[in-house]
């Protein structure tokens, strides 16, 4: 303050100046920063460690239309586009997930200034992180080590890329040893798809000491690179304390067919199940076990029914939904597995044993006994058959055993047989956008329901996956299907403006659709100019 009263060029200011500055601009400068930490209010304190930078990302950026669509994306997000089912507007909101995965096919990177954007829209919505995470890249990650909120993040590293798998064993084992617990799975789950002894190996290290909501998380890293070398420690895990790590074990084994546990369980099963020739037609005949002994207990036999199952019932389900389905080809004498299922069962046993198969299927990934135990989807009693009285089945499981196009099939004439009632679980588990067949039975089986004056709003889940899933190629053909309509009598009043806003909804929402892949579309390359190399750019002699 003395130095500007007096000026300068009297008396020096006690502040530091740069080589070559005027004293009255090192003192302006002073002031400058002194004004900013009194308005701060903070005192001036020692600068903390930089971050270290942000890693690199080789991919190309987005066009910029698509990039100002993801930001529009992410900005609806939070907003009443998903709230609301009225109106012609496309609801942005579920059509994010679309645009994510079409983007990550075309190996873009997101943009840097929406990357904590991206960021939050995959912790509010947790089917977004693996795309989200994917289109976010490395960045991301480094962002996620610098914000709590997004440590979720980190549990997204898969790959041998993010952890020191392969050539540095020493920081595998300290990662393992030191690490937060998300990373811990994470580089279990990279280690095991690098190398999956290496990966059960470093689990073995510290098994015993883990807890056992921990045990329980490990083990499922092992699911997707499930191997004959894993049985010895599965075997030693259907000993372990908790019942859920005993469960998940007596799972895995299962899945092995020439496992001891296999041989095992089919064996108690065989036990239980048998051909009958001796009433004139040949049948299945269920003797349920009489006890659940500490050997089936051992394996994953849950002892206690849930309320309203008889004990023996409950025994035998969780016997045959562990053995092995190609063991009943030769229990059933060499009969396929349509033909087992279309044998008739004694004593109202079927429900529960088919139930069983079924759960089996679903956990063993067999096509084959999936596909007899669905059935015809246009047979009469099928619609029946979606939920039995008395059944645990779930058929929408079933369905996504079966390849692609055959459960789109599948789907399709089930529903031009027995319509939309029973479909919509069915729906969501086909592939998008769903088959041209597919895709013409839902509209089909929509407009049956507008002509017939159903109750309108009952079809909105429908009509949604519909503006998912539909291929954007129909929205031409659908065009006539928008004008308002007479409504029939007795239809629900005002249901003719409902299915006409619902369609043009529909057709609306298909075109964006087609826009949003144009614009990820990448521009065809330029012709080479004439005399000169398509590689290196430089003029021919």
């Amino acid at each position: 303050m003395s130095a500007a009263l007096l000026g300068t060029e009297r008396r020096t200011p006690p502040v530091a100046m740069r080589s070559g500055q005027a004293g009255a601009a090192a003192l302006l400068d002073a002031a400058a920063v002194s004004t900013v930490r009194r308005r701060a209010a903070l005192r001036p304190a020692p600068a903390g460690e930089r971050p270290a930078p942000a890693p690199a990302d080789p991919r190309p950026p987005l066009p910029p239309t698509a990039r100002r669509r993801l930001s529009l994306l992410l900005a609806d997000r939070g907003g009443a586009g998903g709230s609301s089912r009225r109106g012609t507007a496309p609801d942005l909101t579920e059509l994010l997930p679309q645009w994510l995965a079409a983007a990550d096919g075309y190996g873009y990177r997101a943009p840097e200034a929406l990357l904590p954007e991206l960021l939050d829209a995959a912790r509010a919505r947790t089917d977004l992180r693996p795309a989200a995470l994917a289109l976010a890249g490395p960045r991301a990650l480094w962002l996620a080590r610098l914000n709590d909120e997004w440590k979720f993040a980190l549990r997204g590293i898969g790959g041998p890329a993010g952890f020191p798998v392969g050539d540095d064993p020493e920081g595998v084992r300290q990662q393992w040893e030191e690490g937060l617990f998300a990373e811990r799975v994470a580089l279990l789950t990279a280690l095991r798809r690098h190398d999956p002894p290496a990966g059960l190996a470093l689990l073995a290290t510290t098994w015993s000491t883990e807890r056992a909501e921990d045990r329980l998380m490990f083990l499922d890293s092992l699911r997707e690179d499930l191997s004959a070398a894993d049985e010895p420690f599965l075997e030693r895990a259907l000993s372990d304390r908790s019942r859920n790590v005993r469960a998940t074990a007596a799972e895995f084994l299962s899945t092995l067919p020439g496992s001891a546990f296999a041989a095992r369980t089919a064996e108690r099963a065989h036990t239980c199940i048998g051909l009958d020739r001796t009433s004139g037609t040949t049948r299945i005949v269920v003797e349920a076990p009489h006890e659940c002994d500490a050997a089936m207990q051992r394996d994953g036999v849950a002892p206690k029914p849930p309320s309203g199952r008889g004990e023996r019932s409950w025994w035998l389900g969780q016997l045959v939904e562990a053995t092995p389905l190609d063991s009943w080809r030769e229990r059933f004498t060499g009969r396929e597995p349509a033909a087992i299922v279309a044998l008739p069962v004694a004593d109202d046993w079927r429900t529960e044993l088919h139930d069983a198969w079924c759960r089996a299927a679903v956990r063993q990934q067999s096509a084959d006994w999936a596909r007899a135990l669905l059935g015809a989807p246009g047979a009469p009693s099928q619609a029946a058959e979606v939920s039995p009285a008395g059944s645990s089945r779930d058929l929408t499981k079933l369905l996504a055993v079966l390849p692609g196009d055959e459960r789109a099939r599948w789907v399709a004439e089930f529903i031009a047989a027995h319509g939309l009632s029973d479909a919509f679980r069915m729906l969501g588990v086909c592939a998008v956008p769903w088959a041209e067949p597919l895709g013409r039975a839902v509209v089909d089986a929509l407009d049956i329901a507008r002509d017939a004056g159903s109750y309108p709003w009952s079809f909105s889940g429908v009509m949604g996956l519909a503006e998912r899933c539909l291929d954007p190629a129909a929205a031409d053909r659908l065009d006539m299907l928008t004008a308002v309509t007479d409504e029939p009598e007795g239809a629900s009043p005002g249901s003719g403006g409902y299915w006409s806003e619902a369609f043009q909804r529909l057709v609306g929402t298909l075109r964006l659709r087609a826009t949003m892949r144009a614009e990820l579309t990448p521009p065809p390359a330029a012709p080479a100019p004439a005399g000169e190399t398509g590689e290196t750019g430089r003029r021919t002699p």
